[in-house]
């Protein structure tokens, strides 16, 4: 202490001034560093201020406005996008909106409906036929895009090719309560980056009638294939149903991929139930047409844990031949072409074998055909499922067997609904299950939903 006084001391009062100023100013710009707050209008005016009274008419240029930490609201209302709004032309994309200007740590950049208004995005007027639509290309990072309602996003080429709605190329972002509807293309697709997490999501009755033969093989409610270090990306508490090809898919992800709580229903089905393309619930895996030498090292191991697959064309929860084992926990599948299908492949990524290597825990399947297939059980760490359990089950050991539910509103938070569906009822056949063992996560019960 008797140091720091003579330091002072020799140093001198104006030294001392000079100092508490540096301290100051730094102290005022810390202050001054508040968000700002933009305004995005179907009616707005891109040369306006950009305020609640004078907002902006697109979310492009509301971006080029915003720092870290700034929210975006966008007022209620439809955006009819048009060719004119198509931002980049890169290769075989047309991509509409781009968002690539990043936030910072604790500072996301948010865009996200003013108040209880509904932001509607409608591509329908868009219709590339040289190039793929990407209706919403985001490669920053620590963004959070919430709220918005994404439709009619089409196909315009005849070959093979995908449109997509949102497409997710950055890093530590968060997708939440959007919605992806009534269009030809994929609900969300991720290639690279990590930490992104996908929270509350819908993505329904899309179906690209268009290309190829019309089935619409590339038309998944969610995608997910990172690239090599794109880690930790995780699908939460979302819903895809009717989509033409599969509900998920992660057929070629170089690092593991989780779905926590997430439904699937109806895929490979067209809201007629004509048969399109696949049908898969949850396609976790598998590597398509790949050469061995392009295998990932190690294999990704995915998680799917107390998701729900009803009536999937094909199956509710596939491996989809991939060289390598899953998790498989805490999930239920009613009513699916098959319910869980391991099918698996060797290394060399060309001889099919029963599935190995997987993890079964407290799974739960009820009518279907088949309750699992393609699945060594020698070669499985298999617990307390339903079909291992050999549980005989009828329905009234469900509080419901209605497959409306699946559909109901989300709560006011964006959380799925609480329904019945498949849910233990009190005193049943599973409640009585008695299981003991919990490897693999906490819950001491059999499928994805809590007993009655």
């Amino acid at each position: 202490m008797i140091g720091i006084l003579n330091m002072f001391a020799k140093r001198g009062l104006a030294w001392i001034a000079a100092c508490l100023l540096v301290q100051g100013l730094f102290h005022a710009c810390a202050v001054s560093a508040v968000a700002d707050s933009w305004y995005v209008a179907p009616a707005g005016d891109d040369t306006a201020a950009g305020s609640l009274e004078k907002p902006f008419a697109t979310v492009q240029r509301a971006q080029g406005a915003a720092a870290p930490g700034d929210t975006i609201y966008l007022r209620g209302g439809v955006y009819k996008m048009t060719t004119a709004h198509i931002t980049q032309r890169k290769g075989i994309f047309g991509r509409v909106t781009v968002l690539n200007i990043s936030g910072k740590p604790g500072q996301p950049i948010t865009y996200r409906p003013y108040e209880n208004e509904a932001p509607v995005f409608d591509f329908s007027a868009i219709k590339l036929t040289d190039v793929r639509c990407t209706a919403f290309y985001v490669s920053g990072s620590w963004i959070h895009l919430m709220g918005l309602d994404i439709i009619g996003v089409q196909v315009g080429k005849m070959e093979h090719t995908q449109s997509i709605c949102v497409e997710s190329q950055g890093s530590h972002n968060v997708f939440e309560r959007l919605t992806m509807h009534d269009g030809q293309a994929i609900g969300i697709y991720h290639v690279r980056g990590s930490d992104n997490l996908f929270l509350n999501c819908d993505a329904w009755n899309n179906w690209d009638y268009t290309s190829e033969n019309g089935k619409g093989e590339n038309v998944d409610g969610f995608g997910c294939h990172p690239t090599k270090g794109s880690t930790g990306n995780i699908f939460r508490g979302c819903r895809a149903w009717f989509n033409s090809d599969d509900g998920y898919d992660c057929i070629s992800a170089s690092e593991a991929v989780r779905f926590e709580n997430c439904w699937a229903a109806y895929s490979g089905y067209s809201t007629k139930f004509e048969s399109l393309a696949n049908g898969n619930g949850f396609k976790a895996g598998g590597y398509g047409s790949h050469p061995a030498n392009e295998l990932p090292d190690p294999i990704p191991r995915h998680v799917v844990q107390n998701c729900v697959a009803v009536r999937n064309k094909a199956s509710g929860f596939y491996a989809n031949h991939h060289p390598g084992g899953c998790d498989w926990i805490n999930n239920t599948a009613f009513r699916n072409g098959t319910n869980f299908n391991m099918q698996g492949r060797l290394t060399d990524n060309r001889t099919e074998i029963l599935g190995y290597d997987h993890r079964l825990f407290r799974n739960l399947s009820y009518k279907s055909r088949r309750d699992i297939t393609n699945f060594n059980a020698a070669k499985c760490e298999v617990v307390d499922n339903s079909f291992t359990l050999e549980l005989k089950l009828t329905d009234q050991d469900f509080v419901s067997l209605d497959e409306a539910e699946l559909l109901k509103p989300r709560k006011s938070d964006g959380s799925l609904p609480d329904i019945g569906l498949m849910r233990p009822a009190k005193d049943g056949t599973l409640s009585r299950a008695g299981v003991e063992s919990m490897p693999g996560g906490e819950s001491a019960y059999i499928g994805a939903l809590k007993p009655q």
